[in-house]
């Protein structure tokens, strides 16, 4: 932030660090916990997956903004991110598509930005102590009640033993036949589907379901509380479970014993991303723990290890399997190069698959559109033999 300029915002830690800022979008004050995202794009869409809920997002590189927004590329209908750190402050969009400013939607939207910090150092902070709680707080006037944040930031209960999927999920089930984007129609309509699916919303993103309909996949999509006679009362060809926030141990308290039932009851396949990937995991008797900072971005390297093949993914997520607690009939089909841990998984002898990770993103671009591919496969098998 410039030295002759005067803060309009602040970003408050538990341990009562503070960083001052520009602040944009709307003004007001949150709390909630604090990560850090690596992608070079794609703020738009981070803001609105709901697997962002209950946290700020600060973004290490420096230009968000520039190419301004378009409804286009929501994952939700709002924004879910409670705000957003950035070190520059949003500049003119230029881009083509551009629909408007980052701040005037973050404003419309009733999200607070704060611009003008130094996001390296904040980062390192994050790497070193784990994800702080904290409070952010945008005020024109410059006025801040440091000791009242400070206080904000050590109320806020954390993420661990919150169930938060069912703030983000549907209301009441819904058809999707919407496929990816493309040049030039933008997102056409699925007139020609071959399997019946149906996706449990623990917060699903858009572009995942589009991502199943281009599969060939007609998509009825179920609130996360959907019960095993509820995904089957719809005749399924196959089980879909989406990405979503929170505590993955607290949403299995309802969704793992759906999972259970209709493994036990039914041969179809199941495949499950991020929240999603971890609620099939407990239903298989895994276990989840909490990671230091997590892994948001989209430049992680993830190793198939059936194939040796390396895929650049994007990632959201602060829990993980804890691949120590698989049991032997489940087998670890991904891990991050970067640490490690769990990103994959199956279970022997059946189309019932999971990845940590987000093949929808395309951040290679399309090094993970394969798992949709066998899905749509696994189904058409599974009809066959039937």
């Amino acid at each position: 932030m410039p030295q002759n300029q005067k803060p309009t915002a602040c970003l408050v830690l538990a341990d009562g660090t503070i960083f001052y800022g520009m602040g944009f979008g709307a003004a007001g004050e949150t709390q909630a916990e604090l990560c850090f995202n690596t992608a070079m794009t794609g703020y738009q869409e981070i803001m609105t997956d709901p697997s962002y809920a209950g946290q700020i997002v600060t973004f290490t590189f420096p230009h968000i903004g520039n190419t301004g927004v378009t409804e286009e590329d929501d994952e939700t209908a709002d924004p879910v991110a409670s705000g957003m750190i950035v070190k520059w402050d949003p500049t003119e969009p230029s881009n083509w598509r551009s629909q408007g400013k980052l701040q005037d939607w973050l404003a419309r939207n009733g999200r607070i930005g704060v611009g003008g910090v130094d996001t390296r150092r904040l980062t390192r902070a994050i790497r070193q102590q784990g994800a702080p709680h904290v409070a952010i707080s945008h005020n024109p006037e410059g006025v801040f009640d440091i000791e009242a944040l400070v206080a904000s930031a050590r109320a806020f209960s954390g993420l661990e033993g919150l169930d938060l999927a069912k703030d983000v999920t549907c209301a009441q089930s819904y058809r999707w036949n919407e496929m990816r984007w493309a040049w030039p129609e933008g997102y056409a309509p699925q007139n020609a589907p071959k399997h019946k699916v149906v996706a449990i919303d623990y917060g699903a993103k858009r572009n995942i379901l589009r991502c199943l309909a281009s599969a060939g996949c007609d998509v009825t999509v179920l609130p996360a509380t959907a019960t095993a006679e509820d995904v089957l009362a719809h005749q399924p060809d196959g089980l879909f479970l989406s990405n979503g926030p929170g505590d993955p141990a607290a949403t299995g308290a309802y969704a793992v014993p759906m999972i259970k039932e209709v493994l036990a009851t039914t041969q179809m396949p199941v495949f499950g991303i991020c929240l999603g990937h971890q609620m099939l995991a407990l239903a298989l008797g895994a276990s989840t723990i909490k990671m230091n900072h997590g892994h948001h971005g989209a430049n992680h390297p993830v190793k198939d290890l059936d194939t040796g093949k390396v895929e650049i993914t994007s990632m959201n997520h602060g829990f993980t399997v804890d691949s120590q607690t698989l049991p032997k009939n489940v087998v670890e089909t991904h891990v991050s190069l970067f640490d490690g841990s769990n990103c994959g998984i199956r279970l022997d002898g059946r189309p019932v698959y999971s990845v940590q990770y987000h093949p929808e993103a395309s951040p290679g671009p399309q090094d993970s559109f394969y798992l949709f591919e066998r899905f749509a496969e696994a189904m058409a098998a599974s009809k066959a033999d039937a």
